[in-house]
């Protein structure tokens, strides 16, 4: 179940994608398809969006999304430049004008001293121009998820209304 919240930036979300007549795609790992679930929460949301990737494994981002396997090795996963691939290779897939890529450490293990759990990578291809940042949230797994589709449905709203 989507919250309240979330389901209103994904209805957000499609309102400015109409608007512009656009397609948004995503590209997730560690949210295992949560802001896909989001985005498909909204009743028409066939009409701005298409389809998604949950790219789990780093072979899987390989094969869907084009993600280059020396970036992999160089920066690993959780890294900005593995989802600026990803969020480029998952709007050619999709023909889409809009995506966005997640990976990150949800935990509660799998942290390191340079990436704790709850760090984000996240990826934004727009209209051509992609963008990569880092967030760092706090909290058990599911709340490092929560926090993590939510921000990226508030990113992508924001971006959307400039």
């Amino acid at each position: 179940m989507v919250s309240e919240s979330v389901f209103a930036l994904a209805n957000q979300l499609g309102e400015h994608l109409m608007q512009r007549h656009w397609q948004a795609t995503c590209a997730e790992s560690c949210t295992g398809g949560g802001i896909g679930y989001a985005i498909t929460s909204v009743a028409g949301s066939s009409n701005w969006f298409q389809q998604g990737f949950i790219t789990y494994s780093n072979e899987a981002k390989v094969q869907q999304l084009k993600v280059d396997n020396n970036t992999l090795s160089r920066h690993g996963a959780v890294s900005e430049a593995v989802v600026a691939q990803m969020a480029e290779g998952a709007a050619i897939a999709a023909n889409a004008n809009v995506a966005v890529a997640v990976s990150g450490i949800a935990g509660p293990g799998g942290g390191t001293a340079t990436k704790p759990v709850g760090t984000v990578c996240f990826g934004f291809y727009v209209d051509g121009e992609v963008l990569q940042e880092t967030q760092v949230f706090s909290g058990d797994r599911e709340s490092i998820r929560q926090a993590t589709i939510t921000y990226a449905l508030q990113w992508l709203n924001r971006a959307l209304c400039q």
